[in-house]
């Protein structure tokens, strides 16, 4: 792991937690232009990696949820549409704790793993 400068000149910790900010898809672009410009810090690029990866798997479970949600509202159903709503709420919790989360981590230097996706991460960003 190389402890220098991103290819973009930052500390590689806060080019690592750029990748996790949701704003604007600040945290997607930068990921990207990690991935394209910078192949010899594994700090970076690891993260870039998995904020990209837990942000499709969050996509993918809000469409599950929302296919939920569509199905209790043609079914004019409550508890369905409790039970969404309970379910994107969780999802949504999740997935902001979880980008916090890694957040820190990518700041203090970590290699931390999600699992799953982290060994994903792990192995695609050598």
């Amino acid at each position: 792991m190389s402890d220098g400068k991103t290819a973009l000149g930052l500390d590689g910790n806060v080019g690592a937690l750029i990748c996790y900010i949701p704003f604007c898809a600040i945290g997607l672009i930068y990921s990207i232009i990690v991935l394209v410009t910078d192949k010899t810090n594994k700090l970076p690029r690891f993260h870039a990696l998995q904020s990209l990866l837990l942000n499709a798997a969050v996509f993918v479970v809000y469409m599950l949820v929302m296919i939920v949600g569509v199905m209790a509202a043609t079914a004019n159903s409550t508890i369905l549409g409790l039970m969404a709503t309970g379910l994107y709420l969780a999802v949504f919790l999740g997935a902001i704790g979880a980008i916090i989360f890694c957040c820190i981590k990518a700041f203090q230097g970590q290699l931390f793993k999600l699992p799953v996706i982290g060994d994903l991460a792990d192995k695609w960003s050598n």
